[in-house]
């Protein structure tokens, strides 16, 4: 560091590595606050202010300041283009960006996205798909659970534990007054569950993890997944769910919002009510029929259906939404509330079983 400078006041000039870190941030940040023209308006200046961040900045970093780039210096334009693709980093929020634009996304730059979606995706099955069968499995063996069961099915371990009251020592000996097993459609689908996704620009990043959990659950033999997308009209995207790239190329960020159609339609889908949980992910910024949502969630669980309402499935904490929409659900036994990643599983497991669900 050399002394000397007076752009910034400081006294001081920057020079080698720390002179290189302050021309990427005022490329983008400009200098005392004013909004900097330094990364011009092409791919290849901005493909090289890319690179030089990855260099100067680690990861977690370097996706703040992409996503600052595209918001404050409307780049989102040039994410059109595959070698401005192939310089970023990718993560949950640029995955949103693209697909956001995907109905803009000329052919040459299709397969640079999908490859940066795929990668992202990858990253987070790889997180969040081992915990997630585990925690839900263990749900479905502890629902299908008997106290009446033939001999074969008996599980002798758990049986033992619950009756450790009735152990004869005369004997060595336990008494089995309770017998606790599995049933013989233990290989059947045991539960069926319903993603409904609001698909509004402001749910790109729950839209993102909720394809990947949907793939997930989707794998699973003794679930039965529905995964469906909305903003004023429905698609039903369950016959993509083996490859939760090709459902997220099949929404399309943005739109008004018809909470009451998408729950219609996943109303009509239900044959197995006692057995089914609907997930709507939403920030409840309803454009369709208000009464007619509400009547739709109470006849639900009239019926015995589990209904979850995610105001968002992200890392991004609490999110905008219309409380008075989440206060009338939750009068309803539908409590709204926001989700992280890491929670979802336990969510998802504690609804399978018809027991409170551990809100943040």
């Amino acid at each position: 560091m050399v002394l000397g400078g007076e752009e910034d006041g400081t006294g001081c000039v920057l020079d080698g590595r720390d002179a290189a870190m302050d021309t990427a941030l005022s490329a983008l940040y400009g200098r005392g606050g004013e909004r900097s023209a330094g990364l011009g308006g092409s791919a290849p200046h901005v493909a090289r202010w890319l690179g030089d961040i990855r260099t100067y900045f680690p990861s977690s970093v370097v996706q703040i300041m992409q996503r600052d780039a595209i918001e404050r210096l409307g780049l989102a334009s040039l994410l059109l283009e595959p070698e401005m693709l192939e310089a970023v980093e990718p993560d949950v929020h640029l995955v949103g960006t693209l697909l956001s634009l995907n109905k803009a996304m000329p052919e040459t730059t299709r397969e640079t996205a999908r490859a940066v979606v795929r990668k992202v995706v990858g990253q987070l099955e790889e997180r969040l798909a081992s915990r997630t069968r585990a925690t839900l499995a263990g749900a479905l063996d502890r629902s299908a659970r008997t106290g009446r069961p033939r001999h074969a099915d008996i599980d002798w371990d758990r049986t033992i534990r619950a009756n450790l009251k009735n152990y004869l020592p005369e004997y060595r000996t336990v008494v089995p007054e309770r017998l606790i097993g599995y049933g013989r459609a233990a290989r059947a689908v045991k539960k069926e569950v319903i993603l409904c996704i609001d698909q509004s620009g402001s749910m790109a990043a729950s839209v993102v993890y909720a394809s990947v959990f949907g793939a997930v659950l989707a794998s699973m033999r003794s679930i039965a997944t529905r995964l469906v997308v909305f903003d004023t009209a429905v698609v039903d995207l369950t016959d993509q769910l083996a490859d939760p790239v090709d459902v997220l190329f099949g929404t399309q960020l943005g739109g008004g919002t018809d909470i009451n159609r998408a729950l219609a339609y996943c109303q009509s889908r239900i044959t197995r009510p006692a057995d089914t949980v609907v997930v709507l992910i939403s920030d409840l910024y309803e454009g369709g029929i208000r009464n007619e949502m509400l009547g739709r969630v109470a006849a639900m669980k009239a019926s015995g259906v589990e209904f979850v309402t995610l105001l968002a499935l992200s890392d991004e904490g609490a999110p905008a939404y219309d409380r008075e929409h989440a206060a009338a659900l939750a009068a309803l036994g539908a409590p709204a509330f926001a989700c992280t990643p890491g929670l979802f599983p336990d969510v998802m497991a504690a609804a399978l079983e018809k027991r409170p669900l551990p809100t943040p």
